[in-house]
């Protein structure tokens, strides 16, 4: 049996042990990611999450004193995850119904720590705990400095000893990965360069509203093969579907993690590098910025390389009166998608948009062992 080492207890808590494997395989993790983007000719995304992108869970992790991490999607089962949604949709219900008796919060706060800025994240996050009865502090870029003024696992043992849940929208994904292996409290992972699982539960919840189902749907992601791709493959190893990435060669999504679909032996996983051919049919056309956060250096070489890849009005007609349009925002409108696509009939961003809150108050309530 493996030695274990132990972190010094609270007054209110028991003492926390560590498998040093896990910690160990975590920083060669981070080691190896590091020298991959040092070494790289190219800042693109892909390189970044490739070395280790294909070992990522959150089995792993040491778990938190009551209830679970929130860090990948297919850390769950798919009773697990329909759980979270049917939780979210009757909440929602609750909401819309001015129902302010159920506060499953009340009493509780959440630390947002956030070394990306975002409108929608922080919003979703601060209001829907907010209308649960808890209460949320942002701790931006430069009030936390995550990993420079002190380490990441000290601040997880800090915030976690003062909070209740810990939710962080990060770059690295190692940064989640730690927070989570050294908090006694719940860690909800908010986006990181290699996935972005809240926003892709808001958009099977969305797709459930209008389409009636979780699975037997094509879904085709139409763009750079990034976090929302990574996160969409995830699903896609657990609910039954058809899902396609249209990119243009080298911007594929990581390779480990489309292969750790396919083995799930659950869906139809497809990279097309032919956008007409892959949206024929389709029930959901998704795009999402073809220059992300940290790219924007990037932006004018990106837009030569994605031409052919924009979702227009001659694309949705391809795809067929059928399919619905979902982007996660911001969207650059006349880059990525047209306005006359965005502000269609067949547009359902803002209802995805509004989700958000929805969908990640279900993930909270069963991360903190409410439900």
């Amino acid at each position: 049996m493996a030695a274990t080492a132990c972190t010094a207890p609270s007054t209110s808590t028991s003492m926390r042990c560590f498998r040093p494997s896990s910690v160990q395989q975590l920083m060669a993790v981070r080691r190896t990611v590091a020298a991959t983007v040092s070494g790289a000719s190219s800042s693109r995304r892909g390189l970044a999450v490739s070395a280790a992108a294909g070992s990522y869970t959150g089995r792993d992790v040491n778990p938190p004193a009551k209830g679970h991490h929130f860090l990948h999607i297919d850390d769950f089962s798919r009773e697990e995850l329909l759980a979270m949604l049917d939780t979210a949709i009757e909440v929602k219900a609750k909401l819309k119904a001015d129902d302010q008796s159920f506060k499953p919060f009340a009493g509780k706060s959440l630390a947002m720590i956030f070394t990306k800025p975002s409108m929608r994240t922080r919003v979703s996050f601060e209001t829907g705990f907010f209308k649960l009865g808890g209460s949320a502090i942002y701790l931006g870029p430069d009030t936390i400095q995550l990993g420079k003024r002190e380490p990441t696992k000290d601040i997880a043992r800090v915030l976690a000893r003062y909070n209740d849940m810990i939710m962080a929208r990060l770059f690295a994904h190692e940064d989640i990965l730690e927070l989570a292996q050294f908090s006694s409290s719940p860690v909800i992972n908010g986006l990181t360069d290699y996935n972005h699982p809240c926003q892709i539960m808001a958009d099977i919840m969305t797709v459930k509203e209008h389409i009636g189902r979780y699975e037997d749907i094509k879904v085709v992601y139409v763009g750079d093969g990034n976090n929302i791709v990574h996160s969409w493959l995830r699903l896609a190893a657990r609910f039954k579907m058809d899902f396609v990435c249209a990119c243009p060669k080298g911007f594929e999504p990581d390779k480990a993690t489309v292969a750790l679909a396919q083995a799930a032996g659950v869906s139809k996983i497809t990279i097309s590098h032919d956008p007409f051919e892959a949206v024929k049919g389709a029930d959901v056309v998704y795009t999402d910025v073809w220059a992300s956060m940290g790219q924007k250096e990037e932006a004018g070489y990106r837009r030569q390389r994605f031409q052919g890849f924009q979702v227009s009005e001659d694309l949705m007609k391809a795809a067929g009166p059928q399919a619905r349009f979902m982007h996660c925002l911001p969207a650059e409108r006349g880059v990525e998608c047209t306005e006359g696509v965005v502000e269609s009939p067949a547009s359902i961003i803002f209802d995805q948009a509004e989700n958000r809150m929805h969908a990640q108050n279900g993930i909270m309530i069963h991360a903190m062992g409410l439900a």
